[in-house]
């Protein structure tokens, strides 16, 4: 009897499928739950960009030369004819006015990674505000934060790599922050340069760092970060049907598929239009790179902004030890700058410590819920927002015409004492919700109706919360804070408490204290209330 006849296609698969188990592996991934919420987009919008700056990437290594050798131009940019450049910039004119939809990829290439750093540093905070960086899910955050820092790093690496003089000026920045390090500056100025700067292997190594050991780490970041998303789940908001151990949402296949695909293509057609009327990075414009000139108007892309505004908010201190000069006005903000990402990266472990929680958690928690970790996220974002306008003090100057030093000594201030005033009015704005949602629960949402009872008393009706709203309200977890230990053991010694648990019990207090969190409303207390207020409303008063 023949087999029947099934078509190439097909006998592709079946041949595939009876060596690796496709249909298998496939089916069972396909019917993966995701939960649907708008904010899950911000990570997509992450992910979409850096396939886009894949691709564009791949398009521009084929047409740049990564060169320092000097030549002489003489193309289509009649300005700068006769002008000596590198190969490099040459290449990147090149690129702009005599490859065919080189200009338009270039523009592409950048915005795209503006949008990927952007929305990963959305994404990471949203992930923060929400508590989902808790157990299980410690390992993808720190991808996660990863991914983000190689972007930032990796942008700059690629927006110097045209070695005009913007770049060039951005990389005098670095070869200055790395001189003022103590006993080994020069020396590593040299191996990075290749000798006295600017060198002449720098345009190389970048090109190298750029397009293939940075974004091989990333590719390999990015695979874990979601081969565990796959493996723990994703998180969900609190509501009706949705369980610490469930999803609730769509399947993967078709309907996420369907949405996620069109949400690429839109992320796509948004980038493009963005590149075709917003310019951005005309190197043409600036020349190629000499080192005893300086661009105007010299700033980063933006998330590289908050190290130019260390710089320039620390005074000019030197020290001379011994005969050599320490520039401390550049090395102090060279040690800050990896502060400031490593106290929201490593957060996640701090909070751990001090709560002591090992359960697993896979609810996204309202920013409100937590308030100390929402204000400790929001002072930090002010802090970083300081520092983005301490490194365009200049422009600020220019386009308000307003002082620069006032402007500096502004951001100087407000770098100490902005994060601690954010820091109180965001905890006590969580409190206050808290304190808003318990009422909510316990008397019902407020109609705007005034009713006259009986014997004159005038009162607001309620309408009461549906079960679904109430049980929202009240799902979540609420820690005891930690207490001392006794003074005194069973034995009558004497107990000496480490320095380092008393401050774990004092951050403790501060985070699930009277003064950390608002008790949420207990099913006694909703019933006695509702006991004690809905009859009294209908009822006459005794005298």
């Amino acid at each position: 009897m023949r087999a029947e006849q099934v078509g190439k296609g097909e006998a592709l698969a079946n041949w595939f499928d009876g060596r690796v188990g496709l249909f298998k592996m496939g089916k069972a991934q396909l019917r993966k739950v995701f939960p649907d919420h708008w904010s899950y987009l911000i990570g997509e919008i992450a992910l979409y960009t850096f396939i886009i700056i894949i691709l564009t990437g791949v398009y521009l290594t084929m047409f740049f030369e990564p060169s320092m050798r000097e030549v002489v131009y003489d193309g289509t940019y009649r300005p700068l004819n006769g002008v000596r450049m590198s190969e490099a910039y040459e290449s990147a004119l090149n690129i702009s006015f005599d490859v065919r939809g080189g200009l338009l990829m270039r523009q592409i290439h950048h915005w795209a990674a503006i949008l990927f750093v952007a929305s990963m540093l959305v994404h990471m905070m949203r992930t923060f505000f929400n508590g989902a960086f808790r157990k299980p899910r410690e390992i993808n955050w720190l991808s996660g934060a990863g991914l983000l820092i190689l972007g930032m790093f990796d942008g700059f690496l690629g927006y110097s790599l045209p070695d005009d003089l913007l770049s060039g000026t951005g990389m005098r920045f670095l070869e200055g922050a790395i001189l003022s390090v103590p006993l080994v500056g020069t020396y590593l100025v040299f191996f990075i340069f290749g000798g006295q700067f600017p060198g002449e292997i720098i345009i190389p190594r970048l090109f190298t760092f750029h397009v293939l050991l940075l974004p091989g780490i990333m590719l390999g970041l990015l695979a874990l970060h979601m081969i565990l998303l796959v493996y723990h789940k994703h998180t969900q908001h609190m509501g009706p049907g949705k369980k610490n151990m469930n999803i609730v949402g769509p399947p993967l296949w078709p309907v996420y598929v369907a949405k996620s695909g069109g949400f690429f293509f839109l992320v796509f057609g948004v980038n493009v239009v963005m590149s075709a009327i917003a310019q951005v990075n005309p190197v043409w414009l600036y020349g190629p790179y000499r080192p005893d000139r300086v661009s105007t108007d010299a700033q980063p892309d933006w998330y590289m902004g908050f190290s130019e505004g260390l710089i320039r908010l620390m005074p000019g201190w030197e020290i001379n030890l011994w005969g050599h000069t320490l520039a401390l006005g550049v090395f102090i903000p060279l040690m800050v700058f990896p502060v400031v990402l490593l106290i929201i990266w490593l957060y996640p472990f701090l909070e751990a410590w001090i709560t002591g929680d090992r359960r697993e958690h896979h609810f996204n928690e309202r920013p409100r819920n937590s308030p100390s970790r929402t204000a400790f996220g929001a002072a930090w974002m002010a802090l970083y927002a300081v520092l983005l306008a301490a490194g365009g003090n200049d422009l600020i100057a220019t386009h308000f015409d307003l002082s620069l030093n006032a402007i500096t000594w502004t951001c100087r201030i407000a770098f100490f004492v902005l994060p601690a005033i954010v820091f109180i009015i965001t905890k006590r704005w969580c409190i206050g919700l808290q304190r808003r949602d318990r009422e909510k629960v316990l008397h019902g949402r407020e109609t705007g109706i005034i009713k006259r009872l009986s014997h004159g008393e005038y009162v607001e009706l309620h309408e009461p919360l549906t079960q679904a709203e109430r049980y929202t309200l009240t799902a979540h977890d609420q820690q005891d804070p930690l207490e001392p230990p006794a003074e005194i053991d069973e034995a009558g010694v004497p107990r000496k408490a480490s320095r380092r648990h008393k401050l774990r019990v004092r951050l403790s207090r501060s985070y699930f204290g009277d003064r950390g969190q608002i008790p949420k409303a207990t099913v006694e207390e909703y019933r006695r209330h509702q006991a004690e207020h809905e009859p009294h409303e209908e009822r006459e008063p005794t005298h």
